[in-house]
């Protein structure tokens, strides 16, 4: 609806980013670094956790494009599966077969990643959303990161999901799978700054003609809101970006975006969409007096001690105190 009014060729802030709009804050970078590092370095064995909307699964789609592994590539976005729809659909994705009988299924993987090691292939297999994988598949995984350990550096295992999976992992019998991991990775938030670069590079992306259609009180009230989230970021803005269109608003400014932090409010949001509330003038006013009378205390505490007032005064009280 806004498209026109704002001169865009597209949507700014689509919460699937395209390729040619994809932003790396400062954790994006080192993480995609890190990640890259360990598939290059045939680490084999790779954590990746970050809360929900940092951005994880945009991060490994980069990594993918970032590396251009197209073949023996598996991305598994739904992990809640059972063994055999796992098997199924991880054999299908790297060019074989799955005909039920697992004990087959890992002896030819097991040649395959023979192959694979000598043709100077990788096969990386990544889980989305790892924190729900059933238990049953968390061993499964094991065994496949076993194989992959007599062929080195010829399978890359990632899992990737939000902070609960540590949890998880940390029970005593996954000790033998977190020993494989040979590096883990978390994704912070972005930064106030990041999150100014991250509005203006999604805006220019999308074709944007004009200056800074955000103030800056408007983009630090968006960061604080968001806590330096990116898809709370980009529901922010696409809502203020449609409530200064119905206004005929070329420039969005702090009041449409807290009112826009208002109505997104819902119940379980973590902590999401709620601004530092505004002190009212008699607060801020009752502040500065107090401030002033303070002020005043202490100029005349250190008027009296410089002149030589306190001596006579505390000599007035002990007279008087004589003479009672």
């Amino acid at each position: 609806m806004y498209l026109q009014y704002y001169g865009f060729s597209r949507k700014p802030f689509e919460l699937v980013p395209k390729l040619d709009a994809l932003f790396l804050g400062e954790t994006h970078k080192e993480g995609l670094a890190v990640l890259k590092y360990g598939v290059i370095s045939d680490k084999g064995f790779l954590l990746l956790t970050g809360g929900v909307g940092t951005g994880k699964t945009t991060l490994i789609n980069c990594l993918a494009a970032n590396l251009e592994i197209t073949e023996n590539l598996c991305i598994i976005s739904n992990p809640n599966l059972n063994v055999a729809e796992f098997y199924y659909y991880f054999a299908a994705k790297i060019g074989m077969e799955f005909d039920d009988n697992k004990a087959k299924f890992l002896l030819l993987f097991s040649e395959f990643l023979k192959k694979c090691r000598k043709a100077q292939e990788k096969v990386l297999l990544i889980i989305d959303e790892a924190h729900i994988l059933p238990i049953e598949l968390l061993e499964e995984i094991r065994l496949l990161a076993n194989l992959g350990a007599e062929h080195p550096g010829s399978l890359s295992i990632f899992l990737v999901g939000q902070p609960e999976l540590l949890e998880r992992l940390a029970e005593d019998r996954f000790l033998p799978l977190r020993q494989r991991i040979a590096l883990r990775f978390h994704l912070e938030p972005l930064s106030r700054k990041d999150t100014l670069q991250y509005i203006l590079f999604r805006l220019n992306a999308a074709g944007a003609q004009q200056g800074a259609l955000f103030t800056e009180k408007a983009v630090n009230d968006i960061h604080l809101a968001a806590k330096g989230n990116p898809r709370v970021i980009n529901i922010l803005c696409d809502h203020a970006l449609l409530t200064g269109y119905s206004r005929n608003v070329l420039k969005i400014d702090r009041n449409i975006i807290r009112e826009c932090v208002e109505q997104q409010q819902l119940p379980g949001d973590e902590g999401f969409y709620s601004l530092p509330k505004k002190k009212r003038f008699w607060q801020r006013g009752l502040f500065w007096l107090l401030l002033v009378i303070l002020c005043l205390e202490g100029v005349g505490v250190w008027l009296a001690f410089r002149f030589g007032l306190i001596d006579g005064i505390l000599q007035f009280v002990k007279n008087l105190l004589n003479k009672g």
